[in-house]
């Protein structure tokens, strides 16, 4: 049995570095993948690419930023597949006045 079989997982950030390989592994052990990034071409093209190899993935743009995006792809990971088992959030906000000044937040 495959590791990631019957499991849905939705993947913030998968259209490329680290979101893309962890995509791609989840695909190939047995997951149903939703990529959501803000780069929506990237997000299309990693998920034909996991399709054609065989595996189950669709895309979703996603902008981190904001909050109506995120739940958008939720939504739309239990819409096309029922459930949503698991989040791989591998993206995420800046804001550099903020970041910049860890001590007094």
């Amino acid at each position: 049995m495959m590791r990631m079989e019957n499991k849905v997982a939705l993947i913030t950030g998968g259209a490329s570095g680290i979101g893309l390989s962890t995509a791609n592994l989840m695909a190939r052990e047995g997951a149903k993948v939703v990529i959501a990034d803000f780069n929506a071409d990237g997000a299309r093209e990693a998920a034909e690419n996991i399709s054609n190899q065989g595996g189950e993935a669709v895309s979703i743009f996603l902008d981190a930023g904001n909050e109506t995006s995120i739940k958008e792809a939720v939504e739309f990971t239990v819409q096309q597949h029922g459930k949503l088992t698991t989040l791989f959030n591998n993206v995420g906000s800046t804001n550099l006045k903020k970041d910049l000044d860890v001590v007094n937040r």
